[in-house]
């Protein structure tokens, strides 16, 4: 029969290697789903349903990927991504953003939800800066930023089966559609106005105005605002 000791030690040793494989797990939903959406989810029971808030969305999309697909080999193909999305992640993090999915060559980043952030929109557009110009180092990569900001539905979207958090509303299609135009300027981003103006004075001061343009799939108009030459 074992010991008082010897049991005391081993049941010691097999919560320690629970505990362990309970950090490896939250690691793990965190690399899939967003470090605040995995707390959020071992914090409270996830369930279908959102809230509304106030958020930043930005987009950033690879121009001409469809191309590198049909002439490149997929192993450089998918390199090209990895580096892409590698800078992304870094920079996003870096300002406090959640990226909330790739899409083929394409990312959705979210700032202000899940967790809130009174700078939401500054980091935004700070991040659209940076984002700019570090992917400008990374050869045979051209990409296309868009930001907007304004009310969405915040929340876990699906079934009860299998369901994602996502962000919905107005605010996510204009900033898709400004990162549309924005793949044709020649700094490579876009802003709304309306966006810009909920920024730190700071971060207004590096951004400029100019006119109003009615984006695909959209009925209200846009002001567009980009940032001054650096």
């Amino acid at each position: 029969m074992p010991r008082p000791a010897a049991k005391t030690a081993e049941l010691h040793a097999r919560i320690e290697e629970l505990e362990q494989e309970n950090v490896r797990l939250q690691q793990l939903l965190a690399q899939h789903i967003g470090r605040d959406v995995a707390s959020q989810a071992v914090a409270s029971s996830a369930a279908i349903g959102g809230e509304t808030r106030f958020v930043a969305v930005l987009f950033v999309d690879l121009v001409g990927s469809t191309h590198a697909v049909s002439t490149q080999r997929p192993g450089d193909v998918v390199a090209m991504l990895n580096r892409f999305f590698e800078v992304v992640v870094a920079v996003v993090e870096r300002h406090g953003g959640f990226v909330n999915k790739f899409v083929g060559d394409e990312a959705l980043v979210v700032f202000g939800a899940p967790a809130y952030r009174a700078d939401a929109v500054t980091g935004a557009l700070v991040t659209a800066r940076e984002l700019a110009r570090e992917l400008s180092d990374v050869p045979g990569i051209r990409v296309g930023i868009g930001v907007s900001a304004g009310t969405v539905l915040a929340g876990n979207v699906g079934s009860a089966d299998r369901f994602e958090y996502t962000v919905i509303g107005d605010p996510v299609n204009e900033a898709a559609r400004l990162t549309e135009l924005a793949k044709k300027q020649p700094g490579s981003i876009l802003a709304s106005a309306y966006s810009v103006s909920f920024a730190a004075d700071s971060e207004q001061g590096r951004w400029q105005t100019g006119e109003l343009v009615k984006l695909r799939g959209r009925n209200k108009l846009t002001r567009l605002a980009w940032p001054h030459a650096e």
